[in-house]
């Protein structure tokens, strides 16, 4: 049952309301909406007429039943789309279409930060990657684990992308949330109960992907079990499902979009790499989940896919990444939405450097490549991990350039350095 407030209504009435439903045994649960809030009792189905005279309460609009068998996901509870806060500039729902991108897993710290700079400068909002990689063969790349969440966090630190990860058991949720910004929890796992359970008490956003075989009710079924723990921050992915063609990895099912919109307020996000499993196919698929109104995307990006560590096939390398990237936007557009670039209104790197354009002929003649920049404020440990990110991207654009990646840097006093090219 839903007990919908009325517009307006004072919080001891929804204190009241809460107090009653507490009582009769079952769990509440407070959806905000735009105007108006909406309380969720979740319980035995056979107890609702003692609900329904909590209509006689004073700030109650009225109480209808829930039909469908998923409750808090439903549209009955909550009309309006709900938007996921990620961080404080980015959230996926409403009219920005939000892109995930990065590698299918964090192999090592040069390969994570440069795909975190890449996909950054295409115009990606957030950062996807695996520490903890569940594989159909025990003798594949298992992922990195704890030493992969450190190597994430490092990127987000560099770039200020948040990053999404996945989570596969119980045991090490709480140590991914630890570190980070989304939880994922993917395809095998999207009826593993006790895991969706633990998410849902970790207060952290969730990614939740569709199995290869669920339904779109067995996938809603799924988030139940995640917001019943009080997390209401759920993002659902359709990732394709399992049928009888071969030409694909999976089968993309785009309907699947327009579907849940019907169904459930929660926002919708599309993997077109795993759906398809080929790279060549990546970018139709972005423009036509635009198309069909989904929220968000998440794509594969890997700076060397020939040697990737899983799932190179379906990767993009940057340069097409950004190419997709400009296209995407008309797209967006065309359909009335945006695709922004990743704003970090917490400060980027270019705001405590400043380029300083004299460097002596003795530099000039020596290196065929240098950089200057003074650190603007800051003491100076602080300096020092400031021009010590700064290199890293330094370093990752001359090798996006074809060049070498010899450095020889020069600290000429605390606030002063040269990154030179040897």
């Amino acid at each position: 049952m839903i007990i919908v407030m009325k517009a307006g209504a004072a919080k001891k009435d929804k204190d009241e309301v809460l107090r009653r439903i507490k009582e009769l045994g079952y769990t509440s649960h407070v959806i905000h909406g735009a105007t108006r809030d909406v309380i969720g009792a979740i319980g035995d189905e056979r107890g609702k007429s003692a609900l329904q005279a909590l209509e006689t309460l004073h700030g109650v609009e009225n109480v209808v039943p829930i039909l469908q068998p998923y409750k808090l996901a439903s549209l009955e509870v909550k009309k309006e789309s709900s938007v996921v806060r990620i961080s404080d500039t980015v959230s996926i729902g409403g009219s920005q279409i939000i892109m995930m991108a990065g590698p299918c897993s964090v192999e090592s710290e040069e390969q994570i930060l440069e795909s975190a700079v890449a996909v950054k400068k295409a115009g990606a909002h957030i950062l996807r990657g695996g520490a903890f990689k569940p594989r159909t063969s025990p003798y594949s790349f298992q992922g990195l684990e704890e030493e992969g969440l450190k190597l994430l966090a490092k990127a987000r630190d560099l770039t200020g992308l948040p990053f999404v990860t996945e989570v596969i058991n119980p045991e090490t949720a709480d140590m991914v949330a630890a570190y980070a910004d989304i939880l994922q929890i993917g395809a095998r796992n999207s009826q593993n109960f006790a895991l969706l359970k633990k998410v849902g008490q970790l207060g952290k956003p969730v990614l939740l992907k569709r199995g290869m075989a669920m339904t779109i009710q067995e996938l809603l079924m799924s988030a139940e079990y995640i917001m019943s723990e009080g997390n209401q921050s759920v993002i659902l992915c359709e990732r394709g499902i399992r049928t009888f063609e071969t030409a694909t990895r999976n089968t993309l099912d785009l309907s699947a979009v327009p579907v849940l919109k019907g169904k459930t307020h929660l926002p919708v996000v599309i993997d077109p790499s795993h759906g398809t499993g080929n790279h060549h196919y990546v970018a139709p698929m972005c423009y036509a989940a635009v198309a069909s109104g989904a929220d968000g995307l998440i794509v594969e990006v890997h700076p060397d896919p020939e040697h990737a560590s899983s799932d190179g096939a379906q990767s993009l390398k940057p340069e097409k990444f950004e190419i997709m990237m400009k296209k995407l936007r008309l797209f967006a557009e065309a359909d009335g939405r945006t695709l922004l670039r990743y704003r970090n209104t917490k400060g980027t790197l270019s705001r405590h450097l400043t380029g300083c354009p004299r460097v002596s002929k003795r530099y000039r003649n020596t290196f065929r490549s240098f950089r200057m920049f003074r650190i603007q404020s800051g003491n100076l440990t602080e300096r020092i991990n400031t021009l010590q990110k700064y290199l890293y991207q330094f370093r990752i654009k001359l090798r996006a350039r074809g060049t070498s990646n010899r450095f020889l840097h020069v600290t000429i006093a605390p606030h002063l350095f040269v990154a030179a090219l040897a």
